[in-house]
Protein backbone atom coordinates (compact mmCIF):
# COMPACT_ATOMS: atom_id res chain seq x y z
CA UNK A 1 0.00 0.00 0.00
CA UNK A 2 2.76 2.64 0.84
CA UNK A 3 4.72 1.80 -2.20
CA UNK A 4 1.75 2.21 -4.07
CA UNK A 5 0.93 5.67 -2.78
CA UNK A 6 4.85 6.79 -3.43
CA UNK A 7 4.24 5.64 -7.18
CA UNK A 8 1.19 8.02 -7.32
CA UNK A 9 3.26 10.28 -5.70
CA UNK A 10 5.95 10.33 -7.79
CA UNK A 11 3.93 10.09 -10.98
CA UNK A 12 2.07 13.79 -9.56
CA UNK A 13 5.35 15.32 -9.22
CA UNK A 14 7.20 14.01 -12.60
CA UNK A 15 4.28 15.63 -14.41
CA UNK A 16 3.56 18.99 -12.22
CA UNK A 17 7.67 19.25 -13.05
CA UNK A 18 7.13 18.41 -16.92
CA UNK A 19 4.55 21.24 -16.91
CA UNK A 20 6.46 23.62 -14.89
CA UNK A 21 9.19 22.98 -16.86
CA UNK A 22 7.37 23.51 -20.29
CA UNK A 23 5.86 26.73 -18.56
CA UNK A 24 9.68 28.07 -17.54
CA UNK A 25 11.07 27.33 -21.24
CA UNK A 26 7.89 29.25 -22.52
CA UNK A 27 8.01 32.06 -20.68
CA UNK A 28 11.46 32.54 -20.34
CA UNK A 29 12.28 32.30 -23.87
CA UNK A 30 12.06 36.10 -24.56
CA UNK A 31 10.72 37.73 -21.66
CA UNK A 32 9.35 41.46 -21.33
CA UNK A 33 12.86 41.76 -18.92
CA UNK A 34 14.78 39.38 -17.77
CA UNK A 35 15.29 40.07 -14.38
CA UNK A 36 11.56 40.55 -13.23
CA UNK A 37 11.11 37.49 -15.15
CA UNK A 38 13.54 35.63 -12.62
CA UNK A 39 12.57 37.64 -9.68
CA UNK A 40 8.83 36.46 -10.32
CA UNK A 41 9.57 32.32 -11.17
CA UNK A 42 11.70 32.47 -8.48
CA UNK A 43 8.87 30.94 -6.06
CA UNK A 44 8.81 27.91 -8.48
CA UNK A 45 12.36 27.69 -8.98
CA UNK A 46 12.37 27.17 -4.75
CA UNK A 47 9.19 24.90 -4.12
CA UNK A 48 9.80 22.18 -6.84
CA UNK A 49 12.74 21.18 -5.06
CA UNK A 50 11.40 21.31 -1.63
CA UNK A 51 8.27 19.26 -3.00
CA UNK A 52 11.21 16.77 -4.72
CA UNK A 53 13.01 16.68 -1.19
CA UNK A 54 10.20 15.95 0.65
CA UNK A 55 8.08 13.62 -1.13
CA UNK A 56 8.65 10.70 1.21
CA UNK A 57 7.95 12.42 4.43
CA UNK A 58 4.55 14.79 3.45
CA UNK A 59 3.39 13.85 0.82
CA UNK A 60 0.42 16.58 -0.22
CA UNK A 61 -3.12 15.80 -1.79
CA UNK A 62 -4.15 15.89 -5.12
CA UNK A 63 -6.14 19.40 -4.47
CA UNK A 64 -2.79 21.20 -3.02
CA UNK A 65 -0.79 19.93 -5.38
CA UNK A 66 -2.88 20.96 -8.31
CA UNK A 67 -3.24 24.15 -7.24
CA UNK A 68 0.52 24.88 -6.07
CA UNK A 69 0.99 23.52 -10.20
CA UNK A 70 -1.67 26.44 -11.30
CA UNK A 71 -0.05 29.00 -8.96
CA UNK A 72 3.54 28.66 -10.64
CA UNK A 73 1.93 28.55 -14.41
CA UNK A 74 -0.03 32.02 -12.92
CA UNK A 75 3.77 33.49 -11.92
CA UNK A 76 5.50 32.78 -15.09
CA UNK A 77 2.78 34.04 -17.24
CA UNK A 78 3.47 37.20 -15.43
CA UNK A 79 6.68 36.90 -15.11
CA UNK A 80 7.16 36.62 -19.24
CA UNK A 81 4.96 39.72 -19.97
CA UNK A 82 5.07 41.74 -16.63
CA UNK A 83 2.32 41.81 -15.24
CA UNK A 84 0.99 45.08 -16.36
CA UNK A 85 0.97 43.66 -20.14
CA UNK A 86 -0.05 40.32 -19.88
CA UNK A 87 -2.35 39.85 -23.11
CA UNK A 88 -4.98 38.25 -20.83
CA UNK A 89 -4.97 40.85 -18.52
CA UNK A 90 -5.26 43.53 -21.49
CA UNK A 91 -8.44 41.51 -22.63
CA UNK A 92 -10.30 42.29 -20.00
CA UNK A 93 -8.95 46.02 -19.30
CA UNK A 94 -10.44 46.97 -22.72
CA UNK A 95 -13.57 44.36 -22.25
CA UNK A 96 -14.83 45.81 -18.67
CA UNK A 97 -13.21 49.70 -19.09
CA UNK A 98 -10.88 48.97 -16.40
CA UNK A 99 -8.37 51.79 -15.87
CA UNK A 100 -5.31 49.04 -15.73
CA UNK A 101 -4.88 45.82 -15.89
CA UNK A 102 -5.98 43.03 -13.91
CA UNK A 103 -3.95 40.53 -14.25
CA UNK A 104 -2.16 41.72 -10.62
CA UNK A 105 -4.93 41.27 -9.02
CA UNK A 106 -5.76 38.22 -10.22
CA UNK A 107 -2.08 36.80 -9.28
CA UNK A 108 -2.53 38.42 -5.83
CA UNK A 109 -6.39 36.40 -5.64
CA UNK A 110 -3.81 33.19 -6.45
CA UNK A 111 -1.44 33.81 -3.67
CA UNK A 112 -4.28 33.89 -1.12
CA UNK A 113 -6.20 30.69 -2.96
CA UNK A 114 -3.64 28.12 -3.13
CA UNK A 115 -1.81 29.26 0.09
CA UNK A 116 -4.99 28.57 2.15
CA UNK A 117 -5.15 25.13 1.00
CA UNK A 118 -1.52 24.39 1.97
CA UNK A 119 -1.68 25.71 4.93
CA UNK A 120 -4.47 23.83 5.67
CA UNK A 121 -3.41 20.62 4.90
CA UNK A 122 -0.58 21.10 7.05
CA UNK A 123 -2.18 22.66 9.85
CA UNK A 124 -4.55 19.88 9.97
CA UNK A 125 -2.18 16.90 8.96
CA UNK A 126 0.90 18.10 11.04
CA UNK A 127 -0.20 20.33 13.48
CA UNK A 128 -2.98 18.44 14.54
CA UNK A 129 -5.43 21.13 14.51
CA UNK A 130 -9.15 20.22 14.57
CA UNK A 131 -11.37 21.75 11.18
CA UNK A 132 -13.29 24.65 12.55
CA UNK A 133 -12.86 28.63 13.49
CA UNK A 134 -9.29 28.68 15.09
CA UNK A 135 -8.10 26.37 11.64
CA UNK A 136 -9.77 28.88 9.24
CA UNK A 137 -8.26 31.74 11.38
CA UNK A 138 -4.94 30.59 11.57
CA UNK A 139 -5.37 29.95 7.39
CA UNK A 140 -6.40 33.17 6.83
CA UNK A 141 -3.51 34.91 8.88
CA UNK A 142 -1.06 33.13 7.49
CA UNK A 143 -2.19 34.31 4.21
CA UNK A 144 -1.76 37.48 5.02
CA UNK A 145 1.64 36.85 6.65
CA UNK A 146 2.68 35.57 3.15
CA UNK A 147 1.27 38.76 1.35
CA UNK A 148 2.87 40.92 3.52
CA UNK A 149 6.09 39.23 3.29
CA UNK A 150 5.93 39.39 -0.70
CA UNK A 151 5.15 43.06 -0.27
CA UNK A 152 8.25 43.72 1.92
CA UNK A 153 9.89 41.72 -0.88
CA UNK A 154 8.66 44.33 -3.18
CA UNK A 155 9.61 47.02 -1.04
CA UNK A 156 13.69 45.60 -0.76
CA UNK A 157 13.81 45.26 -4.63
CA UNK A 158 12.42 48.67 -5.29
CA UNK A 159 14.86 49.75 -2.57
CA UNK A 160 17.86 48.51 -4.27
CA UNK A 161 16.79 48.18 -7.96
CA UNK A 162 14.69 51.66 -8.15
CA UNK A 163 13.44 52.56 -11.66
CA UNK A 164 14.18 48.75 -12.49
CA UNK A 165 12.14 47.22 -10.35
CA UNK A 166 8.98 49.06 -11.98
CA UNK A 167 7.64 45.83 -14.18
CA UNK A 168 8.71 43.62 -11.05
CA UNK A 169 5.82 46.20 -8.90
CA UNK A 170 3.52 46.36 -11.01
CA UNK A 171 1.66 49.19 -9.48
CA UNK A 172 0.42 50.95 -12.07
CA UNK A 173 0.35 53.80 -10.73
CA UNK A 174 -1.69 53.55 -7.88
CA UNK A 175 -0.49 54.31 -4.62
CA UNK A 176 -3.05 51.56 -2.89
CA UNK A 177 -1.53 49.04 -4.74
CA UNK A 178 -0.16 47.61 -1.43
CA UNK A 179 -3.49 47.55 0.41
CA UNK A 180 -5.25 46.14 -3.01
CA UNK A 181 -2.88 43.44 -3.09
CA UNK A 182 -3.29 42.44 0.69
CA UNK A 183 -6.83 42.38 0.25
CA UNK A 184 -7.23 40.49 -2.78
CA UNK A 185 -4.87 37.76 -0.84
CA UNK A 186 -7.48 37.90 1.72
CA UNK A 187 -9.84 37.45 -0.51
CA UNK A 188 -8.63 34.54 -2.28
CA UNK A 189 -7.66 32.76 0.92
CA UNK A 190 -11.33 33.13 2.25
CA UNK A 191 -12.92 32.34 -1.05
CA UNK A 192 -10.62 28.91 -1.52
CA UNK A 193 -11.59 27.79 2.49
CA UNK A 194 -15.43 28.40 1.35
CA UNK A 195 -15.70 26.78 -2.06
CA UNK A 196 -12.88 23.78 -1.38
CA UNK A 197 -12.87 23.20 2.15
CA UNK A 198 -15.24 19.87 1.47
CA UNK A 199 -13.25 18.59 -1.51
CA UNK A 200 -10.42 18.75 0.79
CA UNK A 201 -11.64 17.42 3.63
CA UNK A 202 -12.67 14.09 1.08
CA UNK A 203 -9.09 13.75 -0.34
CA UNK A 204 -7.71 14.07 3.48
CA UNK A 205 -9.91 11.01 4.62
CA UNK A 206 -8.71 9.34 1.67
CA UNK A 207 -4.95 10.25 2.31
CA UNK A 208 -5.59 8.48 5.74
CA UNK A 209 -6.37 5.04 4.21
Amino acid sequence: MQRERWKRDDRRLVLLTLIWAAGLVASGWRPFDRATWAMEVAPVLIVLPILWATRRRFAWTGLALALVGLHGLILMLGGAYSYARVPAGTWVQDWLHLARNPYDRLGHFAQGFVPAIVFREALIRRGGLPRGGLTTFLVLACCLAVSATYELIEFAAAWMLGQGAEAFLGTQGDVWDTQWDMLMCLIGAATALLTLSRLHDRQLIRWKR
